[in-house]
């Protein structure tokens, strides 16, 4: 029977262990930049905290590594892929948004890290970061809403009673009597708006201070691909009449100065589409309506292909870092 000193890891706990070391160096580059010319004194205490726990949280994964044997990360470093000399990139407000945003990503892989991990140090280590994320999260959106920045999504009205679906014109979406869209479906179109309003943001940000025409002309197209997103989501909600959160494009300053390597850039990017397609999914899984889930999957479609246009770029110029593999059993019987 094993002990807890001698349980070796599982691949599950692997896999949530790298990629939290990987998205935590390249947090601290980001929140680095933020932190040397944030204005607002309470935004800056949001930097600092958020910066904070990804340092903790880098020193305790290098510590279980070590533990194991098992080789670091490369991830991302200060030296090489943020220059803390450069000019603001982008304005307070948009630097809060993004930890907003960050922060909901943070609850939701902490949370499935903990649904994985058996052993109890590396349980007790997402449980921790789980914490620590509910505490961002809390902290971000109160002061989002003492600034009259939080995004509310729509009223809807309370209903009288509890009811039950009777006809299948429920699901209809493109022809006849097409219902209202209920609250799980107006909450996901709502979130979707607001991640692609973030990252046409985000992608104006970064087109500006990228230096390889691929990366550039990459980060273009996925600029344009979120504001056809966002219009598509905003055209379903508006035919309900149903208020359309706002965009953050002025919220990009017009620095053209290095500041985020191009690997940085594109490794970013590419993670954010892969948490797109898994909310698109959602979308399709919870929208009984025929339409939604044609436009979720043709959407999921387009960034799919996207993706893989990004990854070729990573894998060009050997940026892409290989997860831990399982053995390659075919090659060691030839060995």
């Amino acid at each position: 029977m094993q002990t807890e000193q001698n349980t070796k890891l599982t691949s599950s706990e692997i896999s949530q262990l790298w990629t939290a070391y990987y998205n935590e160096s390249l947090a601290i580059c980001i929140f680095s930049h933020f932190l040397n010319n944030v204005e607002d004194a309470e935004i800056k205490s949001v930097l600092n905290y958020s910066f904070e726990l990804a340092q903790t949280h880098i020193e305790k994964l290098k510590l279980i590594f070590e533990k194991e044997t098992f080789p670091l990360p490369v991830g991302f470093k200060l030296s090489e892929d943020v220059d803390l000399r450069a000019p603001r990139l982008f304005t307070d407000t948009y630097y809060l948004n993004f930890v907003a945003q960050l922060g909901s990503l943070g609850l939701t892989a902490y949370s499935m890290a903990v649904s994985f991990a058996i052993r109890k140090d590396i349980n007790e280590f997402f449980i921790e970061c789980l914490r620590e994320s509910t505490e961002l999260h809390t902290m971000t959106n109160e002061i989002l809403l003492s600034k009259g920045l939080y995004i509310k999504s729509p009223i809807t009205p309370i209903p009288n009673q509890v009811d039950f679906v009777k006809k299948d014109g429920f699901l209809k979406g493109f022809f006849g009597d097409v219902r209202p869209l209920s609250v799980v479906e107006i909450t996901n179109l709502y979130a979707n708006i607001q991640r692609n309003a973030i990252g046409a943001a985000t992608m104006i940000g970064f087109s500006q201070v990228a230096k390889d025409p691929k990366v550039k002309n990459f980060i273009l197209k996925g600029k344009n691909i979120a504001k056809r997103h966002i219009e598509a989501f905003s055209k379903i909600m508006k035919n309900d009449d149903l208020p359309i959160p706002m965009t953050w494009d002025a919220d990009v300053t017009e620095s053209t100065e290095f500041t985020f390597s191009d690997k940085l850039i594109l490794s970013l990017t590419t993670y954010l589409i892969g948490i797109s397609i898994a909310n698109y999914g959602v979308g399709i899984s919870t929208s009984p309506r025929n339409d939604l889930a044609v436009q979720y999957g043709l959407l999921a479609t387009e960034i799919g292909q996207y993706a893989k246009e990004g990854i070729k770029i990573l894998i060009e110029n050997e940026w892409l870092e290989q997860p831990p593999l399982a053995s390659d059993r075919d090659k060691l019987i030839h060995q």
